[in-house]
């Protein structure tokens, strides 16, 4: 029997539940994986919730993350066997596979080598920040030197790892925040300047920052009405990511502003390219290929023992955290 965590209504972190479950083999193509560690995300509170970009078909499992050793493999695979060390890569639906288990079953597409330099633990908390931030700056922008990028909401694990990657492709990093207090682990976590909005007002700030040119990207997980200072401090044909919808209130857009500068705006998501063979191991490579140099590096705030995974989600909500949520098992 395998512990498994599920819901069987939307709700609050309440509504998970633990529930034993007989550990099933893996079909063809599929890997069986004993976890060691689990990666908690932004994704998983709103599945939780029932407001995610797809609906949930209750009762429900979660979990796009995890670290652990493989147990078993399924028909025609070929690259992983018993006693491999590997990580999930979020590149599958919620309905049909989940990584919150102490024995999961996940398709062979989604599991890579287990980087040696990192615990498990680390392991479970890069995949999704990494690869998020890499195919909006990296496959799609293709940040560069000269390049300014903006980064509200940058403590969160996301947010971080675009500091890192955009200060890894030689582009200048510009993290956002609402507290002063973050200012500091902000600029040790690698940006290259902080914008406190809180303190001070974001267009103007940026504007110096760039010498009155704005910046040529936007990372943004919040959306709501402060999406259009975004688009002001933005460089003639400068583009807007939209990856998240922190504030629920409607975001607005400066139309007019949008079409004098040219602006575009591009909502965005892992599965871009996570979803995609070729462009999920080039994204893999890309990572581990920073991993290795020390250019990118886990930032994990708090972990929690697996049994306590609905203080997990209850922590996750305060939004007070500073990088990675990990549970390990």
């Amino acid at each position: 029997m395998s512990r498994t965590v599920r819901f069987a209504r939307a709700g609050g972190p309440e509504v998970l539940q633990f529930v034993d479950e007989p550990v099933r083999a893996p079909l063809g193509g599929q890997v069986r994986i004993k976890v060691k560690a689990i990666g908690i995300n932004r994704a998983e509170s709103m599945w939780r919730t029932d407001q995610y970009i797809e609906p949930v078909q209750l009762p429900a499992g979660l979990g796009y993350e995890a670290a652990g050793v493989v147990d078993a493999v399924g028909a025609d695979v070929v690259s992983f066997a018993p006693g491999d060390e590997v990580n999930v890569i979020p590149s599958f639906s919620m309905n049909q596979y989940f990584t919150y288990g102490e024995m999961i079953v996940v398709p062979e597409y989604a599991v890579t080598r287990h980087p040696k330099s990192l615990s498990f633990a680390e392991a479970a908390s890069v995949w999704m920040m990494f690869v998020t931030a890499y195919g909006a700056l990296i496959e799609d922008a293709k940040v560069t030197g000269g390049d300014y990028v903006v980064v509200p909401a940058a403590s969160s694990s996301v947010g971080l790892a675009a500091i890192q990657i955009a200060n890894y492709a030689g582009a200048t990093s510009i993290a956002v925040t609402r507290h002063a207090d973050k200012r500091q682990k902000l600029l040790d976590a690698g940006a290259a300047h902080v914008v406190v909005t809180d303190e001070t007002d974001l267009v103007e700030e940026i504007m110096r920052i760039t010498a009155g040119k704005g910046a040529r990207v936007a990372f943004d997980p919040v959306g709501g009405p402060n999406f259009a200072k975004l688009i002001s401090a933005l460089s003639f044909q400068g583009i807007a990511y939209l990856y998240g919808a922190l504030d629920e209130r409607a975001t607005t857009l400066p139309v007019l502003e949008m079409i004098a500068k040219m602006i575009s705006v591009k909502a965005h998501n892992i599965w871009l390219t996570s979803g995609d063979p070729v462009r999920r191991q080039a994204a893999v490579e890309f990572v581990l290929k920073g991993l290795e140099s020390g250019a990118l590096k886990p930032v994990i705030d708090r972990t929690f023992p697996f049994d306590e995974i609905v203080d997990a989600h209850r922590y996750l909500e305060t939004n007070g955290q500073f990088g990675k949520i990990v549970v390990t098992v």
